[in-house]
């Protein structure tokens, strides 16, 4: 069985571990799933309805971080995690530091910042201060000499690859200016991280499902304004 990648190409959890794949040289196939819904094909193997999930031949695995585990030891060919124990433990604290302290933080905002919804004075504020917190530790951590953990591709650049633009481009749109920006050297490292053919396939790949992932958001919102209207 050829291992399996599920969840689509708009998510940015999925695209931290299509660009893992990739860069790995492991074989696998995609199948898309889209996540809000209760299908059998989603919540048989994702517990929670998340993406992106594992299809292996011993079975599911959900979670981008277990996921990610995975892989590294049943295809330990190309590895993205030093063999050294502390620069390993610093290439996982650099992942679980975007996740959780940049990214996660960042997505209380998407209502407003990509999807035209609204988002109140007092969270804008809430999360202003958990950004300037996240970023200003981010900086000390974070190498980009010339990637985020140093002078060697890893895991963390699989995750920083794709949570960093989306961070940048929220705080910019909500607060009128890129905080990742002013304080980091992302874009250029973005750049660098672009010359890599892996990357720049993953890219492709998101941007054309971004518009199936739009246009099937719109009908969504079309259908609730729709039936709303014929209460």
């Amino acid at each position: 069985m050829t291992l399996k990648l599920c969840g689509f190409s708009a998510s940015n959890y999925y695209n931290k571990i299509k660009l893992q794949l990739l860069e790995k040289g492991v074989a696998f196939e995609e199948e898309l799933v889209w996540t809000g819904s209760t299908h059998p094909k989603l919540m048989e193997r994702s517990p929670m309805g998340k993406v992106p999930f594992l299809d292996t031949p011993q079975g599911a695995i959900s979670e981008s971080i277990a996921c990610a585990e995975y892989i590294e030891q049943a295809y330990p060919e190309h590895p993205l995690l030093p063999k050294d124990a502390f620069a390993a433990g610093k290439v996982r604290e650099l992942i679980v530091h975007m996740d959780l302290h940049l990214e996660l933080v960042a997505r209380v905002l998407h209502s407003e910042a990509l999807w035209g919804g609204k988002v109140s004075d007092g969270v804008k504020e809430r999360q202003r201060k958990l950004l300037d917190q996240g970023i200003a530790s981010f900086t000390k951590i974070a190498k980009f000499s010339p990637f985020v953990a140093g002078d060697t591709f890893t895991l963390a650049d699989c995750a920083a690859a794709v949570h960093l633009p989306l961070v940048g481009m929220t705080t910019k749109i909500i607060y009128g200016e890129d905080l990742l920006a002013k304080a980091t050297p992302y874009k250029d490292y973005l750049k660098h991280l672009a010359e890599r053919p892996a990357f720049a396939k993953m890219n492709a790949d998101r941007k054309e499902n971004t518009e199936m992932f739009m246009a099937k958001v719109r009908a969504q919102v079309d259908a609730a304004k729709a039936a709303k209207a014929g209460a």
